[in-house]
Formats: C-alpha cells, structure tokens, sequence
C-alpha cells in the first residue's frame, strides 16, 4: 500500500483540474496514490483528467449528485489506502517538496496526527495575490492538538489552512467520523479539529500550497456565513474541551470573525475581476 494517500473531490473545475493533477504527479516523493473523485460535474473536468488516465499512480472515481462538498470529501477519502491523507480541493496546487516535507514531518513524530504549513493565495489565474498566509500565533513546534485548536479560537480563522495545506493520518481520520460539515464552511476546520483532540500538532514554516480563491468556490458562496459559522464552530470547540478553551477565548474569537469575515468581503470585492479563469 501506498505510505500517502493525496485525494481530490473535483466539482466544477474544469478550468483549474488538470493544473492541480499535474502539481501532485510532478512531486519527488514518489510513495503516493492519487485518488480523484468527481461530483457529477456538469462540465469538462472529466475530459481534463483523460490525458492523467494512463497514470498508474492515479485512480478516478464518480460520485452521484447530491449531498454537498460532504458527500464527495467523504467518497474520496474513504478510498483512500494510504497510512496518510492529503485532500487537495480541485482548483489548488502543491509546491515542489510538498509531500516530501509532510510525509516526512508525520513519519519521524509517531504522536504527531496532524502536520500543517502556510499557503499563497492565489487567483484564477494562479498569481499570488498573499503570500505566505496561515500559522499566525502557531508556536512552531510539537505541542498538544487542544492547545492549537485554542489558538484558532482565539484568531478567530483558520490557523491551519486550507486541506491542501494539511496531512493527517488516515486512522485518526476515521476514528473521529471523518469529514464533519456540521459547520458548511468550516468543515476543513471542524474535523481538523476533532483529529487533534486525539493527538499532536506539528507546523511546518515552509509555503508549500496555493489555495486559489476563483467565482465558482462554494466558500465564496457563503461568505456572508462566515462570521456565524465561525461563532458555531467556537462554542463547540468550548463545549469539547472546556479546561483548555476559556468564555473569554470564544468571546475575542468571535470579535475577530466578525472582523475576518469583513476582510474576506473586501478581498472579493477588490480582487473580482481576478476571480475568473475567463
């Protein structure tokens, strides 16, 4: 069996899916599947990856319609048989040494579950717009999964990063339910955060990841969810581990959302003409 495991849920990403194969595929780290999952997309990203299907490494599977980014996220991470996984969403890319550095970070730390490290924003055209975002107020060390879920509470947004910024391992994954969408938008933060209650967290500070922000992203779509969601997310961090996780802490990351989700509107708003492929 493979050591990694790297899965895309494709939906609708015709446009951006043959660049974020390529980015897994063209990897040094060769001890890898890559299990791709459509979601029955109305348009061409199943012809984008026939030029891949010859690949050994690579296999593609089909979802039905129906049951939101939960659904596929699930699907193809359940096939996934590698002791660790990586979910890449359909429109972003890995950095040279990126599985490398993971792998190897999760490999040497036996009680690490998680590894995460900073990405570049990018547009629809694949232009840095932010670099280097993600780890703010992260001690850049081993240390308890609770103690970092705290730190994302209390900033308020994702210290970790989007799912191509992060590596798990597959069991812990699975021992805590998989992929939770309890929260919609936060459903990366949600489950990163119920594998940590069951182990370590180590950062990596290297930029290894593009999260491209484009007009057909379901996160752009509820933007104007953000700030309640995030409010959710925080008393249910409080509710699993109160100890850890003070009202004052939930109180000032909530302030923080509210003020987050307000920059996130602005940089749509900036940034809209750069947010389609076309």
């Amino acid at each position: 069996m493979p050591r990694l495991s790297v899965v895309i849920p494709a939906f609708q990403n015709e446009a951006f899916i043959a660049d974020t194969v390529r980015s897994v595929l063209e990897q040094s780290y060769t001890d890898f599947e890559l299990v791709v999952a459509d979601h029955a997309s109305a348009d061409a990203t199943l012809e984008r990856l026939e030029p891949f299907a010859g690949d050994p490494r690579l296999r593609i599977l089909h979802t039905p319609a129906g049951g939101g980014a939960e659904a596929n996220w699930r699907r193809v991470s359940e096939a996934a048989r590698g002791e660790f996984l990586k979910l890449l969403p359909g429109d972003d890319l890995l950095y040279p040494g990126a599985l490398e550095a993971h792998v190897t970070a999760l490999a040497e730390n036996h009680e690490v579950v998680l590894v995460s490290s900073p990405r570049d924003i990018l547009d629809a055209h694949g232009r840095v717009t932010i670099k280097n975002r993600g780890l703010q107020g992260v001690a850049r060390r081993v240390q308890p999964g609770v103690q970092v879920i705290r730190q994302t509470v209390r900033r308020g947004t994702n210290v970790f990063g989007e799912p191509g910024c992060v590596t798990l391992r597959r069991a812990t994954l699975e021992q805590a339910g998989g992929w939770d969408a309890r929260f919609p938008y936060l459903i990366d933060q949600t489950t990163y955060s119920k594998v940590l209650l069951r182990g370590d967290y180590l950062p990596i500070d290297r930029t290894l990841a593009g999260f491209r922000v484009n007009q057909g992203q379901w996160s752009v779509a509820l933007v104007n969810e953000q700030a309640s969601q995030a409010k959710a997310y925080h008393a249910w961090c409080r509710s699993k581990a109160p100890d850890t996780i003070s009202p004052s802490d939930v109180w000032l990351g909530n302030r923080r959302a509210e003020v987050m989700a307000l920059a996130r509107r602005a940089y749509y708003t900036v940034n809209r003409s750069r947010m389609s492929a076309e």
